[in-house]
């Protein structure tokens, strides 16, 4: 278990009014957090990023001079501040939004208003990606443990990287889609196969289909990390196969449970 603390995270606050940024900061302070770094729009933040890289950026979706998601991408293609976890604060709905910022990795997005225990569990959630625990298995060697990725997102791909090579998972064979992974799977010898849903070419629910029926690894663990939110598709998808599903944007510790179920 990790010793960092909520109260000892350096935040940057990113929201351009002065009333939401007095109620973040008020409940951010019920939580211990008092070193709090605030900017009004995305290029304030990211000039004060490169100055002091922050344990974590707080921000709304809707800024003067870009939105929440650009500035998320942004960072995310920036080498001194692609690491740094992003917290999402917005009433925002719509898939335009909110969809680019949960292939890029974001750690949680939470609706104005939000309540406190939301914060809370979002805020441990940054610990868990900033400082986490390793996987740990009987009888197998993590290390050893290989791993199909399959996203048409590049970030997405980094972020989930990241999450696997924390854990301790070094072996991550990386796909763009379903034709790209199945090609993969001819010549490599996989212990598990972690998968998106809406893929160009052939997309999970097709690609898993294509493992449990004309692959010789059909046995393997099949981890669908998704942002689908239509139920009955996510339905057909455990109809042909899949053996869990996990949401974007998902909790490092969410996943390391899933992966000690299905692996183990």
């Amino acid at each position: 278990m990790s010793d960092l603390l909520i109260s000892d995270l350096l935040l940057l606050l990113v929201e351009p009014s002065t009333t939401q940024r007095k109620v973040i900061q008020g409940y951010l302070g019920e939580l211990g957090i008092v070193n709090i770094d605030v900017a009004e729009n995305a290029g304030q933040a990211i000039d004060m990023m490169m100055k002091v890289v922050p344990d974590l950026v707080v921000s709304s979706m809707h800024l003067p001079d870009m939105t929440g998601a650009d500035m998320l991408i942004k960072m995310r293609n920036t080498s001194d501040l692609s690491q740094i976890p992003f917290l999402l604060i917005s009433s925002e709905t719509h898939y335009r939004y909110l969809e680019p910022v949960r292939q890029a990795g974001v750690i949680a997005i939470l609706p104005k208003p939000f309540e406190l225990v939301q914060l809370s569990s979002a805020l441990k959630a940054s610990i868990d990606f900033i400082d986490p625990d390793q996987l740990e298995l009987d009888d197998v060697a993590v290390s050893e443990i290989v791993v199909l990725l399959v996203d048409d997102s590049r970030l997405a791909r980094k972020h989930i990287r990241r999450v696997l090579e924390d854990m301790g998972i070094l072996s991550i064979i990386e796909a763009e889609n379903g034709v790209h992974a199945a090609e993969l799977l001819q010549s490599n010898q996989c212990d598990l196969i972690v998968t998106d849903y809406n893929m160009p070419e052939m997309d999970g629910k097709e690609f898993t289909e294509h493992v449990r029926q004309d692959s010789d690894q059909r046995l393997i663990p099949i981890l669908m990390v998704t942002s689908e939110s239509d139920k009955s598709r996510l339905a057909m998808v455990e109809q042909v196969g899949v053996s869990a599903i996990c949401d974007k944007p998902f909790e490092p510790n969410n996943i390391r449970e899933i992966l000690v179920k299905l692996i183990a």
